[in-house]
């Protein structure tokens, strides 16, 4: 019993650590293009992580649920994951950071009540949005 949950242990690995492989290239394909500065790239570069990362989450769920996922290909993902939190947030603080140069350099471009959330700026809805306790 145990040679046989070895080597499903083994073929699960093997159809896994290609799919974190592509994740991870991806991710690193996304850093070049951030530091690079190529906005179609940056584009590009981010569907093409989404469709891994979808690709990567279904098949790691799909294997849980047969087997078990091997701890360091579930390390490996998670470090993955938390890279693309930092990316995340360096991008907000650029894209804030961006948002006051221009503030500065163009007053009253942008209504005053603007808020970020996980999609970008958002801005209200009508002029006369408050906020109550």
């Amino acid at each position: 019993m145990s040679q046989f949950n070895d080597k499903a242990s083994k073929s699960i690995q093997e159809a896994l650590e290609p799919l974190v492989a592509h994740v991870e290239q991806r991710l690193e394909a996304l850093a070049g293009s951030l530091r690079q500065r190529d906005i179609l790239a940056i584009e590009q570069q981010a569907g093409d992580l989404h469709q891994a990362l979808a690709t990567a989450v279904e098949s790691f769920i799909h294997a849980a649920r047969h087997g078990g996922v091997p701890d360091t290909l579930r390390l490996r993902l998670t470090r993955a994951s938390a890279q693309l939190a930092r990316q995340r947030e360096a991008l907000a603080r650029a894209t804030a950071a961006l948002d006051r140069a221009v503030d500065v350099l163009l007053p009253g471009c942008l209504p005053a009540a603007r808020m970020y959330s996980d999609k970008g700026l958002t801005l209200p809805t009508s002029r006369h949005d408050s906020l109550s306790a």
